[in-house]
């Protein structure tokens, strides 16, 4: 009897993880499929990808977001920081015209958003819906005018600083020279809470992040940040700021990148940012050149990352307890990270997470606001729609 005991349980375990990851795809088809920051438009840009068909390279492209169930990811147009001035204005309008080529080109395959209820309507008709973001406030060079004209374009919103500080932002992973955001700073804040853009507070420094929260009249994101609380870097945030973005009414988008969620590979990612040097002084097509470059040396090749799947939903649980369930939502930063973390190598593997999370308690309802009904909920507050 013990024997046959035994035999039924080896039956019964892989029966019952097929039974868990039917009911994952079946909410993965389901969710509204929000990731707040992904870089894959830069792969067509520089790589010229054909986001219609599915790929062995990159994390993402549009097949396999419909598998993974993301049907609304955010795109983001980032800029190099030593892309200076005028200069990051152009390379800014390179990129969203690459964009735009893109959505001209897949009409029946996907659609700009520019509030949730265009979320909802493009999701709900099958498409896959874009939601686009700027990486970077330099790319504004210190203009409101750009940052309206930006608007203008479809772009709904932007990460306040990046690597470097710009002219009216501390950087997290630079030296502060401003405490936080300048007066003009705060001017920015408040026009994009005026236009209806997203404030999106990853990358700043500690301080700019509390100047931020102060000044803005709307929820702001995290759009792709993990917990410093488990992994000590720079560009994680600390318990604190995760409680302060859930009083504020927004949203933390866990960040799957190598270091962010395990500190087993912290410690390259901070030497990486400790390594980073000012690039030379160039412009035009010298400076794209080098961009390209770059571009290939960064991301052109694979990390193993020490980090599992297991680390993510640490982090999502961690966010959920600090923050509340309302709170936490996913930002993979994928395209934009050389090691994503086994059992999540591309977009495709996120009904494994939503497998993982139910396995770890979650209901489903839960697992679909982590998913995208709390990046739904701040769109339509800060949009008006």
């Amino acid at each position: 009897m013990q024997r046959k005991t035994f035999l039924a349980l080896l039956v019964t375990i892989p029966l019952f993880a097929q039974d868990e990851m039917a009911r994952a795809r079946k909410i993965a088809a389901e969710m509204v499929g929000i990731d707040s920051h992904m870089d894959t438009i830069q792969r067509v840009f520089y790589g010229h990808a054909d986001l219609a068909q599915r790929s062995t390279s990159g994390h993402s492209d549009f097949p396999r977001l419909r598998e993974g169930g993301m049907h609304a990811p955010f795109f983001a147009l980032w800029v190099p920081t030593y892309y200076g001035g005028a200069e990051a204005v152009r390379r800014t309008l390179d990129l969203r015209d690459t964009m735009q080529a893109v959505l001209e080109a897949n009409k029946d395959t996907i659609e700009l958003a520019t509030t949730a209820a265009d979320i909802e309507r493009i999701v709900k008709a099958g498409k896959i819906s874009i939601f686009l973001t700027i990486e970077g406030g330099h790319q504004i060079d210190d203009d409101l005018a750009v940052l309206r004209m930006y608007y203008r374009m479809g772009i709904r919103s932007m990460t306040l600083s990046h690597f470097k500080n710009n002219n009216w932002a501390d950087s997290s992973t630079d030296k502060a020279v401003h405490n936080g955001l300048t007066p003009f700073g705060k001017d920015v804040v408040r026009e994009m809470n005026r236009l209806g853009m997203l404030v999106d507070v990853s990358h700043v420094s500690d301080k700019t992040f509390y100047d931020a929260i102060a000044v803005s009249s709307k929820p702001v994101i995290l759009s792709h940040s993990s917990c410093r609380a488990i992994s000590d870097i720079p560009r994680n945030v600390t318990d604190d700021m995760i409680r302060a973005v859930a009083k504020n009414g927004g949203v933390m988008g866990i960040n799957f990148g190598e270091g962010f969620i395990s500190p087993k590979d912290a410690e390259r990612l901070r030497s990486t940012i400790t390594s980073m040097t000012s690039a030379p002084v160039l412009t035009g097509k010298a400076l794209d050149d080098y961009a390209a470059a770059d571009y290939q040396k960064e991301l052109g090749s694979s990390y193993k990352a020490a980090a599992t799947i297991e680390d993510v939903v640490a982090h999502i649980d961690h966010a959920v307890k600090v923050g509340g369930i309302d709170h936490a939502g996913i930002g993979s930063d994928f395209d934009g990270i050389t090691g994503p973390p086994q059992g999540l190598e591309d977009v495709s593997k996120m009904p494994t997470l939503v497998a993982a999370l139910l396995k770890h308690g979650y209901s489903e309802g839960d697992i679909k606001k982590v998913m995208g009904e709390n990046y739904l909920r701040v769109i339509r507050t800060v949009t008006g729609k």
